[in-house]
């Protein structure tokens, strides 16, 4: 069953995924090699607990962390753990707070130092496919409408591998709510897309073939190739004529913009489209 907001909630999911942003933009402060993704772990969950909330992703399902941290070929779901971040890791933080009864969550994909064109290319890529869907989420479109938006800019024009087994979602008082969101699908098709239904929208982009697996702890989930994965997500809630974005990557993008371990060379157009 698909749940729609009220304007009361919709405000109160918004306050939720600013905070996110905010707290998405503070690991973008610090975040260097060296660091562990436990640090980072173990920050977002004193940023929650400080500002009230409850980390959405602790005990998900069993889910034993507070955040899901993938690097390189992991695409997400990725357990944080003592080893240390390097030069030319691309790591995907991906967080949720809980307040108020609702849940804000989504993710970004930061470059720590020099990587390779297509490395580059391939971020910035998925970034942009996620404004791509974006711009399909207005009320009297459908669920395919999204779906073969990211597709086209990401798998058709790069040759990129798009997975199939992990998709967005409906958001609301639980994580996952209907409808489902695929990253590749046909226009027209799917559920009709409503006011006021919020949505995570979250490409899951491979630099090589789609093929996933997942590790025997039952959660991280890699590419079968060995290639690198990006994953990129935003809360957004459907409105008439133009979707309203819930979260905000320009805190995020400002706070990278002031740590040089961070690689920002990539996003200098897309940059614009998230104000």
């Amino acid at each position: 069953m698909i749940m729609y907001k009220t304007e009361a909630e919709i405000a109160i999911m918004k306050t939720n995924s600013s905070l996110v942003s905010t707290m998405l933009g503070e690991v973008a402060k610090v975040l260097k090699p060296g660091m562990t993704t436990l640090d980072i772990d173990a920050f977002c969950k004193s940023f929650i607990l400080d500002n009230k909330g409850i980390p959405t992703f602790f005990n998900f399902h069993g889910y034993p962390h507070n955040i899901c941290a993938s690097v390189n070929d992991v695409v997400v779901h990725g357990f944080p753990n003592k080893k240390e971040l390097k030069e030319g890791d691309i790591v995907s933080v991906d967080v949720g707070i809980t307040r108020d009864g609702y849940v804000g969550e989504h993710a970004y994909t930061f470059i720590l130092g020099e990587v390779s064109a297509e490395v580059l290319q391939l971020v910035k890529v998925t970034k942009e496919s996620l404004y791509k869907g974006i711009e399909k989420a207005i009320a009297g479109n459908r669920v395919g409408d999204i779906a073969h938006a990211i597709q086209e800019h990401t798998e058709k024009k790069y040759g990129y591998g798009v997975v199939r087994e992990l998709v967005g979602h409906g958001l609301g008082k639980t994580m996952h709510e209907d409808p489902q969101i695929p990253n590749y699908g046909k226009r027209g098709t799917g559920p009709v897309l409503k006011e006021n239904v919020v949505l995570a929208i979250e490409p899951m982009v491979n630099m090589g073939k789609k093929e996933i697996f997942t590790e025997s702890d039952g959660w991280t989930v890699k590419t079968k190739d060995g290639s690198p994965s990006v994953h990129f997500e935003h809360n957004v809630c459907v409105k008439k004529g133009k979707a309203l974005i819930l979260s905000d990557y320009s805190i995020i993008e400002a706070a990278e913009q002031t740590n040089s371990n961070l690689n920002t060379s990539y996003y200098t157009n897309t940059a614009k489209a998230s104000s």
